[in-house]
């Protein structure tokens, strides 16, 4: 009888143990960022490559697939993702607004590494022999702004073409941060190219000598010698000057969560903040946090 009762209950607390395991989150979802969104899929298909099941990360987690979701729509959407339950992160590459803040309830919020945002032309661009590789930021505003419309209108010397102003879309992060840091109460001009993602954006610059935009610092380090970034006020944007605060167009990157995180959504987020996972972040030519 006492070995009936025994084997029942050992029965029992298998079956509740197995039913925890099984409850366990075995999908997680990113959304955000087209500037983090690269990493974050990068760092996760690593770890699936390594353990594949979740079981082979922590036995107390069910043998099934690691999942990982991640979808790029700018940082906004991002927040937009995590408020409306669609996503369990949302990717950002800016600050997380106050008004953002007060809408996500019991945000949690992890810096994973630093960008910059490089105002960068075509290496075929008379601009960087001629300024020495340097613009200020009153000709930076300028030149977004359409008050200059031609290179010669920004120094006689240089062609008579057409300048190229070349963005993110005006209502993404990588946009705000541009628009907080550089052209303050200066809107930019109606005519500029509105890009719908970094890659695109430096696409057009690649692609045309006469352009100019901002590409974040990552993806200008993933595309030396396609694309020129040059020095704003003489401060060039190197990884010294832009964790000192020197070069001062920089930014975050970070995920944001409302409520607290799955023991699969801990472990996730352990790895993008352990050193293998920060190394990633550097590899892909962004600075890590730690």
């Amino acid at each position: 009888m006492k070995k009936s009762l025994m084997l029942a209950a050992s029965m029992l607390l298998l079956s509740l143990n197995f039913a925890s395991g099984a409850d366990e989150k075995t999908q997680v979802s990113f959304s955000g960022s087209s500037t983090l969104a690269p990493v974050i899929a990068k760092i996760s298909t690593d770890f699936i490559e390594k353990y594949e099941t979740w079981d082979k990360v922590d036995s107390a987690l069910p043998n099934k697939n690691i999942t990982i979701f991640v979808s790029a729509g700018g940082s906004g959407a991002g927040v937009k993702a995590v408020l409306d339950h669609v996503a369990d992160f949302g990717m950002l590459a800016r600050d997380v607004k106050d008004s953002e803040k007060a809408k996500i309830k019991d945000m949690k919020a992890y810096t994973l590494g630093i960008d910059a945002l490089c105002v960068a032309v075509n290496p075929e661009n008379e601009v960087i022999k001629l300024k020495g590789g340097n613009l200020s930021k009153d000709e930076i505003v300028k030149i977004f702004s359409g008050e200059y419309k031609k290179w010669s209108d920004l120094d006689k010397s240089l062609p008579n073409d057409e300048i190229v102003v070349v963005t993110r879309d005006l209502g993404g992060g990588a946009h705000e941060v541009f628009q907080k840091k550089i052209m303050k109460d200066v809107k930019v001009s109606k005519n500029v190219i509105q890009s719908p993602s970094m890659g695109a954006l430096v696409s057009k610059i690649i692609e045309n000598k006469n352009a100019i935009g901002y590409a974040s610092f990552g993806i200008t380090n993933q595309n030396k010698g396609k694309l020129i970034p040059l020095n704003v006020d003489g401060v060039e944007p190197t990884v010294k000057n832009i964790v000192d605060g020197k070069y001062y167009i920089s930014r975050p990157l970070i995920i944001v969560k409302s409520g607290d995180l799955s023991k699969s959504e801990q472990i996730f987020v352990d790895v993008l903040n352990s050193a293998e996972g920060q190394k990633t972040i550097e590899k892909m030519g962004f600075i890590p946090v730690k």
